[in-house]
């Protein structure tokens, strides 16, 4: 069920569970995506930037993934997506997301990583810190694969805390990296979906890009973040991108 929509240039912003909302999506050119962590991330220990910085446990807001919205995703896929899809993970998650990509009919490829070099240490000493998240990455199309990465590795460094992070989602990723990974693995007349939209940053990287893009969000919070992020791309646009037609805003209930 839709609850809300909004058109924002070649955006177009979705606030309701993907479980239902991806049956009305028409197929897309890439999926790159940000869903909920496993429930061993759900811990009264586990440390964002923002708790870190107000010495609290995290509270992230949403429930952990399940099985069905791990299969959901890459069945969709499998018959609505001609490129690639990419979903960050845990490291322990990455097989889970192969069989799952795999069951679909996807030729599973490979778990990338991002390295944070300014992630959190293990505060307690008993272990080593987590300063990496995973990307299983899976191809959706007909025939060999392809990206715009050539032979390169599938390691991405980039801060957590950028200068322009929002802040107001628990689990935000950095615009660099969100750029890096959308022009790798989409082209400019790509449309990009985000079925976990959260606070907006694959919309924003794709805006930055100069592709089209489609996210959903279930929580009304991240949704209005999200736009008012997507707004303010365009309002400062980069000057080396092949921009889309002026934005235009309108509200659809």
């Amino acid at each position: 069920m839709i609850e809300r929509e909004e058109i924002i240039g070649d955006c177009r912003l979705i606030q309701g569970d993907c479980r239902t909302v991806l049956a009305t999506i028409a197929p897309v050119g890439a999926v790159i995506t940000d869903p909920p962590f496993e429930k061993e991330a759900h811990t009264p220990i586990r440390r964002t930037q923002r708790s870190i910085r107000e010495n609290r446990p995290a509270e992230l807001g949403f429930p952990p993934i399940t099985a069905e919205l791990r299969t959901r995703l890459p069945e969709w896929a499998a018959t609505n997506c001609t490129g690639w899809l990419l979903a960050f993970c845990q490291v322990e998650a990455v097989s889970a997301w192969r069989d799952a990509m795999q069951a679909a009919g996807l030729k599973y490829k490979r778990g990338m990583a991002w390295v944070k070099p300014d992630s959190s240490p293990q505060f307690n000493g008993q272990m080593p810190a987590q300063g990496y998240e995973c990307i299983a990455t899976g191809w959706c199309g007909q025939g060999r694969s392809s990206w715009n990465g050539g032979g390169r590795r599938g390691v991405f460094t980039h801060i957590t805390n950028q200068p322009d992070r929002d802040g107001r989602h628990p689990t935000e990723k950095p615009l660099p990296l969100m750029q890096e990974l959308v022009s790798l693995f989409s082209t400019p007349s790509d449309v990009v979906l985000d079925p976990f939209m959260g606070s907006g940053s694959t919309g924003v990287a794709s805006v930055r890009t100069g592709r089209q893009f489609i996210g959903i969000e279930i929580n009304a919070q991240y949704f209005e973040v999200a736009c008012e992020r997507i707004r303010k791309a365009y309002a400062q646009p980069d000057m080396f991108v092949d921009r889309p037609p002026e934005p235009r805003q309108e509200t659809l209930l």
